[in-house]
């Protein structure tokens, strides 16, 4: 059967234990918060394009409590089992922002990002402690997560104008400069405006989000983590950017959003053949998630699933993102009555497989994964979840 994950109130329950034991001579955590990861249905290494994606936001979500402090300086404490040590870092708030240079423990350069990136002046000193259900470096963007998840909590320490968009910007800009990942918009927009019962069609040009209904109690999303991570993602990701970035130069156009089919066989000579096949992916996968977004509101179940088959096999073939373990699941996946469409999801390397499938056949598709896949798979049985949101203390 799936795993089963703590939900958001057993999350703040474990945030406020530690709280108290590890700041005993503090009052009680004045501010809760969550944030979820998300899982992307459709629209993979598109966002940076300028193009189409079709994610839902997650039932998996990080928590943070905490409060002001009159003791000097900012503490922060992450209870994850696997983030990088040590779990606590402690920065002295300046004008100028020296203490949050980038550097080690990794996970806190994600929160020091935000902090420099936050939209309101003068924050006070405080005391935060962070609990996540989001698996580290599964593809679920476990760092947007983080990243809206703290910056809701700063909301609440000193309101900004409450805008969401600029929001879910500095979010984005804090990854790109604190954790040095160039990434599109979409992991940090969906954390914000995630809705329940609905993924969301996002244009990542003109940051438009279409809702897309996901509510039929006949169908599961079924998302298997590989539990793999193959170390290539820092470095491919950036060059993957780059060589879409070279593809729309050479032809003329701002982003390969505004380059057609035709236009880019047109060009395959002197683009030489991997920048087109990495172009070629991009314009395709575009394509491919508008059509998937009409599909699934239309019931068209089928049709969607063999978007995602396509989907995953341009990664596989022409991107080159996924890996044998993510090629296995899909495999695995499709090979099971009443599965719909599965496909790699996240940036690729290792991580996740996404798979829409019939309720009834959940079981089977678990049982059949597990039985064909070489390694030890971890399974999440989810639906598309609301985004970041305050949690009433007890």
């Amino acid at each position: 059967m799936a795993s089963s994950f703590p939900d958001a109130s057993a999350l703040l329950a474990d945030a406020l234990l530690r709280f108290g034991q590890l700041f005993p001579e503090e009052p009680p955590p004045q501010v809760a918060v969550c944030a979820p990861g998300r899982v992307n249905l459709i629209g993979e290494h598109t966002d940076y394009n300028q193009g189409f994606v079709l994610p839902m936001a997650l039932p998996l979500v990080t928590v943070v409590v905490g409060g002001p402090t009159s003791a000097p300086g900012v503490t922060i404490v992450t209870a994850a089992q696997d983030a990088d040590e040590p779990r606590r870092v402690e920065l002295i708030l300046t004008g100028d922002g020296s203490s949050l240079s980038p550097g080690l423990p990794r996970w806190a350069n994600y929160v020091k990002g935000v902090i420099q990136h936050y939209r309101a002046p003068a924050l006070p000193n405080f005391r935060a402690v962070v609990t996540s259900s989001v698996p580290l470096g599964g593809g679920l963007s476990s760092s947007a997560s983080l990243e809206v998840a703290f910056y809701s909590f700063l909301q609440k320490l000193k309101p900004d104008d409450g805008e969401k968009l600029p929001k879910v910007l500095a979010c984005q800009q804090a990854e790109h400069t604190h954790a040095g990942v160039p990434c599109g918009i979409m992991d940090q927009f969906v954390s914000v405006f995630g809705r329940e019962g609905q993924a969301l069609l996002i244009d990542c040009r003109s940051l438009e989000a279409t809702p897309v209904p996901l509510a039929d109690p006949g169908l599961v999303i079924l998302i298997t983590n590989s539990n793999v991570k193959h170390s290539l993602t820092g470095s491919e990701y950036p060059t993957r950017r780059r060589q879409c970035e070279e593809a729309a130069s050479a032809l003329g156009r701002d982003s390969l959003r505004d380059v057609t089919m035709a236009e880019l066989q047109e060009a395959r000579e002197r683009l030489g053949d991997v920048t087109y096949r990495r172009a070629r992916h991009v314009v395709e996968e575009i394509e491919r998630t508008v059509q998937a977004a009409e599909a699934l509101k239309r019931g068209a179940y089928q049709e969607f699933g063999r978007l995602m088959v396509e989907s995953h096999n341009s990664l596989r073939d022409l991107y080159e993102v996924s890996c044998r373990e993510l090629d296995e699941l899909v495999s695995a996946a499709m090979e099971v009555e009443g599965v719909f469409g599965s496909r790699m999801t996240g940036g690729g390397f290792g991580g996740c497989t996404v798979t829409l499938l019939q309720a009834h056949a959940v079981d089977e598709a678990i049982r059949h994964m597990k039985e064909r896949y070489s390694g030890t798979p971890t399974f999440y049985v989810t639906t598309p979840s609301d985004g970041a949101r305050g949690l009433n203390l007890p």
